[in-house]
């Protein structure tokens, strides 16, 4: 009895003919749906025979197949709405790249590039382009390198100058950031040995003076990223820093964010810390610059090219992605371009209400309004900072946990906050092409 029952199991071929699967075999590839119609056939099969059940009729076998593909394609990365207020969101691939930065790569990462071929010789050229000469314009360096991420340049710093040999950093820097990198495992993992000086909120130029030693190859400075020390604290500047250091000392800054001339409050520039004496100074390409994933060192020329000789570059340089996308943002910024984090913090509130109100559009205000709210930058920069903004706020009796989850689940998926037991989707950092999307989804969540 059990053997006629599974008979009538559908094929997979068959499951997969249906057009919503269909659907998703061009989004997560045919042999992945294949599988998991398989699994999911063969998952019935075990229970039939185990608990003796009846087979299912084959609408609940093709509902429990589109609900599979549905968790697995929730995984694929895809456009989201971000209407957290923070400008750059880690999560959210930090800085969105503009589209007219991205036309401009297009052509050279669909086809042959010079990626690392000199038209002036004729030979093989190395992997830079313009990018050297637009960073150190752009900041003021010698000179220019580009990894894969910050992290990759603090450890290329790290191994390059200082294996075996001593590193000051100030208590108050030994930070974690997000994913679990830590300083003193860095440090650790490159060779070089760790000297705390001060304490977690005080430090002082006795601290350090009192740490060199013939071992001492560097001090590294690092930006306090996603947290900030408030009340009685004081360390020395990168310039102080500057003047008491040896001379064989170098003196090194994870600068992070990025921050060239935005003016974002507690945020030190990376022109600033070339300005104040620092040797070499790191940074990300993807926060408030605006680009791509990479990290991006600055500094002295000499000091770089021993950094771009170093085994580790092979395993850290980009590939042309990176650099054409970062190239065409450089040229943009060097022409007057703003970055996202200045463009956004520079909204008006009546750019704001507009948003609002075309958002709102043919929606009951009892059920959603337009209320204050606050803004932040993000991506490791003004970490106790926050600037006034708008929001949309759902105010139906459902629970807000409950709201936030539809809102995920819809085609565009919206990520909004909770604040005060209600939701709230910041109109800052909303694109103005999804305001229509937003508009629609609230519309089935609300009602008209």
């Amino acid at each position: 009895m059990k053997k006629h029952q599974l008979a009538s199991l559908p094929q997979i071929e068959i499951l997969l003919q249906d057009p919503g699967v269909e659907k998703y075999s061009a989004a997560l590839g045919r042999p992945v749906v294949a599988e998991v119609a398989r699994s999911v056939v063969d998952g019935i099969r075990r229970s039939v025979l185990k608990e003796n059940s009846e087979v299912p009729p084959f609408s609940e076998v093709l509902e429990r197949l589109l609900a599979e593909c549905g968790v697995i394609g929730k995984d694929k990365l895809q456009k989201v709405i971000n209407a957290t207020g923070i400008i750059i969101h880690t999560n959210m691939g930090r800085a969105p790249i503009l589209r007219e930065v991205w036309r401009e790569a297009e052509e050279i990462n669909c086809s042959y590039s010079n990626l690392e071929f000199d038209l002036k010789t004729g030979k093989r050229g190395k992997r830079k382009g313009l990018i050297p000469l637009l960073v150190s314009r752009l900041v003021g360096s010698e000179d220019a390198l580009i990894v894969n991420n910050n992290a990759a340049a603090v450890l290329l710093i790290l191994q390059t100058f200082a294996r075996d040999r001593e590193v000051i950093v100030n208590r108050g820097e030994q930070v974690q950031i997000g994913g679990g990198f830590r300083i003193p495992e860095i440090l650790q993992q490159s060779g070089a040995h760790l000297v705390e000086i001060g304490t977690t909120n005080i430090s002082t130029r006795e601290d350090y003076l009192s740490a060199f030693s013939d071992e001492t190859a560097m001090i590294l400075s690092v930006h306090r990223s996603n947290f900030a020390i408030r009340g009685f604290t004081d360390s020395p500047s990168v310039r102080e820093l500057a003047r008491i250091r040896p001379d064989k000392v170098l003196l090194c800054v994870d600068q992070g964010s990025g921050v060239i001339d935005e003016a974002l409050p507690g945020e030190i520039s990376v022109r600033t810390h070339l300005h104040d004496g620092a040797d070499l100074v790191c940074f990300s390409g993807d926060k408030v610059l605006g680009g791509p994933q990479a990290g991006i060192i600055v500094g002295k020329r000499e000091l770089i090219e021993k950094l771009e000789s170093h085994p580790l570059m092979r395993v850290f340089r980009p590939g042309k992605a990176v650099y054409s996308l970062l190239e065409a943002g450089l040229v943009r910024r060097l022409n007057g371009g703003n970055s996202m984090v200045a463009e956004t913090l520079a909204l008006s509130m009546r750019e704001l209400k507009s948003r609002g109100r075309k958002i709102l559009q043919g929606i009951d205000r009892s059920k959603a309004s337009i209320v204050e709210s606050t803004l932040t930058s993000g991506g490791g920069s003004a970490p106790d900072e926050s600037f006034p903004s708008l929001s949309v706020q759902i105010n139906i009796g459902r629970k807000a946990d409950t709201i936030l989850r539809a809102l995920r689940n819809a085609d565009s998926p919206i990520i909004g906050i909770i604040s005060g037991d209600r939701v709230q989707l910041n109109l800052a950092t909303l694109q103005p092409e999804d305001i229509p999307r937003i508009r629609a989804e609230l519309q089935t969540l609300l009602g008209g």
